[in-house]
Order: C-alpha cells, then structure tokens, then sequence
C-alpha cells in the first residue's frame, strides 16, 4: 500500500494563505487530489490532477485554491489564497494507481479564524 505524506496545515486569519503538500511514496500516480471535510459535512471534492498535468475544480472553489504537481517528487500542492472561515475543514490528499488502487493520507487541519 502507497503512503502519502501531508505538510502545511494549521490556523491562519481570514483572507491569508496556505500551501500543502503531499508526497506519495510510489512512482507514477495516475491521479493526485484533494478533498476535504468540515464537522458534521460529508467529504467534498477541493481538486484533482489527473497525470499530474490537468487540474479540476468544483465552480465554488476556482480562483481562490490552485492545486499543482511534481512529477519528478510524485508531490501535489494546494495553495489556498484568501481563506475564509467555511474553509476550515481537514484536508485529505489521496493518489491512485493502475495495480494498487488509491491512498489517502491522514489529513491536514486548516482552521481559519481571527
């Protein structure tokens, strides 16, 4: 089973930034994304970057979060640029492979509050 490494969570003010990061152990995901989950909600869809190449968002998050790989590093990031406090949330990052299937790593809380 691949591992996935996350950085970059924690507490920022309204209107600040985030970037995070998630390295997966195995070479050549086909796919690399992010979803997070607020209490009490249902997991929801932030970003996704099939081949580390193209991106996808869901309409209420684009211009504001922008995800981007590393295809050397097998690395995706998500930069978050002016949070508000309905994106406090656990953030998940999970990749998929052709022969294993998809991983998820542990989660990374982002809480924005003055």
């Amino acid at each position: 089973q691949a591992q996935l490494v996350e950085s970059g969570g924690g507490l920022v003010q309204p209107g600040g930034s985030l970037r995070l990061s998630c390295a997966a152990s195995n070479a050549s995901p086909y796919l690399m994304g992010w979803h997070r989950q607020a209490p009490g909600s249902q997991r929801e869809l932030v970003a996704i970057m099939p081949n580390l190449g193209s991106t996808t968002y869901p309409d209420s998050l684009k211009g504001r979060f922008t995800i981007s790989g590393d295809v050397d590093k097998n690395t995706v990031y998500l930069q978050l640029n002016s949070l508000k406090p309905e994106d406090t949330a656990k953030y998940f990052c999970y990749a998929c492979w052709q022969t294993t299937g998809c991983s998820w790593g542990q989660g990374l809380q982002v809480t924005v509050s003055a």
